[in-house]
């Protein structure tokens, strides 16, 4: 009775024009408005009766096309100098809206409601402004391709996935706007003003841009979305509505200056017992708006430090370099225009630049991004100061397709690493695209030079019950993108992988269930031999969510590797006859067959205090520092425990062990766990403590006949490492760009796992900073 007067009492008050999203009335209208309204949460204005009212929405997840359960109205209009939202969310099941006064970009677990604006009106690239019920802030862009941005990593996306909601999004980026919200009988209230000072549009007096908005509701899993859009289809953003009759936006003068103090005070042990050395700098930011849809960055001294470590992966028996996705503040405005297949641009590889400059924007239908820096001497092998450069052209084709050119550079004194490359993404027939690239590099080291290519062919069907990822991927040995993320080369692999989904009844116990078959096999590229594969396997992945938002999943596979005789060139072999210690060259073993492994995983649904899943998976696998067959569990935890509104408590546990097929004996043991906890004590200030231990320990090394193996001529010998880095923050951001830092961190050793009477301090320091930023 009570959600009823009040929906009747919202359509009574209200005289904007409704558009429902199930009645595809997609093409908005939306007023304009002189008018002012205070960002208090309370839709109780007159303008917010004036508004268009976005209504009809329908679920996407977990079956796409049904009329949503809670009811959900979205008012927009704009002014002069920004665009507003209003947001009625209802709620039928009572009181369990999920809502927290989190940190920034923090509200995953709560309910939400996300507002994507393809400002471009290009199906491509949207702008994603979040809020939960309390108008805590999430924001970043989403994107249909590639995925991840130049510091994030790339995927395909697309069928073989479930097309999940989340999309390839990057919330790295932080614009300024503002939202308040409040919880309401039946609900909640939130509203959002977006000055067009923080956003990127095409240039005209009259606009149309792109429009979804998707609401999370936590306490059954579904999501719901405006537009009806579908799983069968290989583009989400290509189904979006649109706002239109956008006329005399003013963004005026747009030019960002962001003044920057950083300080250290680094403590490390010496002869005379502690000693600190301390430093600080003085740099800032710059960004300006050149057009509506072109902007300048630019930076002096910047701060890339970081406020929280990176986490902790397993690493012993790793054979490539591990990713991290980049977190500083100078290279995530426009990341997503440098996104490229195959991350030929990863920022981090920029270690220390004291200056840089970026150009980023969307011209005549061709999105640009360009940047230059000068890098510290630190990561040169000549002695020289590293230049970087990396040049991104993307234009489109048709309504949904792309073709798109990079080019990157690494100027080390007389060495470089250049490449150029081409790359086409075409959607056709609705639920297919078809991606292509090519690219060549060319470099010089030590006075020797060396070329090589890259190429890839990509087929990717998205069905609602039938989908496939197809893939041909070939590096040259020789190639090299010294600016990018290409961690292997010298092969030729191809991917095949399928997808089939079906769909339980709207109350069903069973909501979804999929499974994805796999096929993998890699050859070296120098001879790609049908029959002479290096590596490969097969397996099947069965998924299912729960009603209410339990998630189950497993996987059963079997796997082959081969060993490169490159990587144990300095190999010997220690052998022993009649008590006489010998030396042999150590043998390469050949192809390791029947590979196989299990492993299942559980998600608990997202509950008003805990979220938690665990995995655990078992089976044969290769060690690579030996050469010699192994059995290898894995199990990782995580909860997310919410005690009240402002307190948060994460912890992550990550276990591998490896043990010899042949005997038994253990080869490594790791142990992550890592506990972070947050209390936002007012919207704009808020503390966190991050602690991770790193366990591990790895066997001298024995070859596969458990003969001891010599490295250079010496024998290897045990390792342990028991790590312990805690993390304190203070932090008081009321708006991006301007804030205070002050934080502590220390780093401890033990010589026994998880003893803690031994801890022994071998760094710590402090660290502050302060900026603030002036919007002219």
């Amino acid at each position: 009775m009570l959600i009823g007067l009040l929906a009747a009492a919202t359509q009574a008050a209200d005289s904007g024009q409704a558009y429902s999203g199930r009645a595809r009335q997609l093409a908005v209208q939306v007023p304009r408005l002189e008018a002012a309204v205070r960002v208090d949460g309370a839709l109780d204005e007159d303008a917010w009766t004036r508004a268009a009212r976005l209504t009809g929405f329908s679920q996407y997840q977990p079956a796409d096309g049904r009329p949503a359960e809670e009811p959900t109205e979205v008012l927009v209009w704009y002014g002069p100098d920004a665009i507003y939202f209003g947001i009625r969310a209802r709620e039928i099941h009572g009181d369990v809206v999920r809502a927290t006064h989190a940190n920034r970009d923090n509200i995953g677990s709560d309910d939400q409601v996300q507002i994507l604006l393809d400002t471009y009106n290009d199906r491509r690239v949207a702008f994603l402004f979040g809020v939960n019920p309390f108008g805590v802030q999430q924001d970043g862009t989403r994107m249909d391709q590639f995925g991840g941005g130049a510091g994030g990593q790339s995927g395909a996306g697309g069928g073989v996935g479930i097309n999940p909601l989340e999309g390839n999004v990057d919330l790295n980026p932080d614009y300024v706007f503002e939202s308040k919200g409040r919880l309401v009988p039946g609900g909640y209230e939130v509203e959002v003003r977006i000055p067009f000072k923080s956003l990127r549009y095409q240039e005209g007096g009259t606009q149309t841009w792109g429009i979804n908005v998707l609401r999370r509701i936590q306490h059954s899993g579904f999501q719901d979305v405006w537009t009806p859009a579908v799983r069968a289809s290989a583009t989400f953003l290509g189904q979006e509505g649109t706002l239109e009759g956008l006329h005399d936006l003013h963004r005026g003068l747009v030019l960002e200056l962001s003044p920057t103090g950083v300080t250290h005070l680094d403590g490390s042990p010496d002869s005379s017992g502690w000693h600190y050395d301390g430093s600080s700098e003085i740099g800032g930011d710059v960004r300006w708006g050149i057009t509506q849809n072109l902007s300048l960055n630019g930076t002096f001294q910047p701060d890339f430090s970081q406020v929280e470590a990176d986490v902790g992966q397993v690493l012993l028996n790793a054979r490539f370099a591990l990713f991290y996705p980049e977190k500083r503040p100078f290279f995530l405005d426009g990341l997503e225009l440098f996104d490229t297949p195959n991350q030929l641009i990863y920022t981090r590889r920029i270690d220390d630049p004291d200056a840089g400059i970026k150009l980023a924007g969307k011209v005549s239908g061709m999105n640009l991004a360009a940047l230059a820096a000068p890098d510290s001497r630190s990561g040169s092998l000549t002695g020289s100061r590293p230049w970087f450069g990396a040049l991104r052209l993307r234009r489109d084709l048709g309504r949904n397709s792309t073709i798109g050119i990079v080019s990157t550079t690494r100027e080390d004194g007389p060495d470089h690493s250049r490449l150029l490359g081409a790359d086409i993404h075409l959607v056709h027939s609705r639920l297919y695209f078809v991606q292509l690239q090519a690219v060549q590099s060319w470099s010089e080291a030590g006075g020797g030079a060396t070329r090589g290519g890259l190429y890839e062919a990509m087929w990717d069907r998205t069905g609602r019950n039938f989908g496939f990822n197809y893939t041909l991927h070939a590096v040259a040995p020789d190639f090299r993108a010294d600016v990018g993320f290409v961690n292997r080369t010298g092969i030729v692999e191809t991917r095949l992988f399928n997808r089939l989904t079906g769909y339980g009844a709207q109350d069903a116990l069973l909501q979804t269930y999929s499974a994805f078959i796999g096929f993998d096999r890699l050859w070296p590229y120098n001879s790609p031999r049908l029959n002479g594969a290096i590596e490969g396997g097969e397996s099947i992945s069965p998924q299912a969510r729960l009603r209410g938002g339990w998630q189950l999943a497993g996987a059963f596979g079997r796997s082959f590797f081969s060993f490169d005789p490159a990587n144990y060139a300095g190999y010997a072999v220690q052998t022993s006859a009649g008590g006489v210690a010998d030396t042999v060259a150590y043998a390469v073993p050949g192809l390791m067959n029947d590979l196989f492994s299990a492993q299942v995983s559980a998600q608990t649904p997202t509950w008003r205090i805990l979220t938690a899943s665990a995995s655990i998976g078992y089976g044969g696998t290769a060690i690579f520092r030996e050469g010699s067959r192994g059995h290898e569990l894995d199990a990782s935890v995580t909860l997310d425990v919410r005690p009240s509104t402002q307190l948060r408590v994460a912890f992550s546990l990550a276990h591998q062990t490896i043990d010899r097929a042949r005997d038994g004996s253990r080869f490594s043991t790791e142990t992550i766990p890592r506990l972070k906890v947050e209390y936002q004590l007012t919207p704009a200030i808020f503390f966190r403590f991050v602690g991770q231990y790193a366990a591990r320990k790895l066997a001298a090394l024995d070859d596969p006949q458990g003969r001891p193996i010599l490295l250079g001529g010496v024998l290897t010998t045990p390792l342990a490492d028991n790590e312990l880095r805690a993390d304190w923050l203070f932090s008081y951001r009321p708006v991006p760009g301007t804030l205070v830092y002050v934080g502590y961190g220390s780093t401890l050793n033990e010589p026994d796992a998880f003893r803690f009477g031994a801890l022994r301090r071998s760094v710590d320091g402090f660290f502050g900073k302060i900026s603030y930023l002036f919007r002219l």
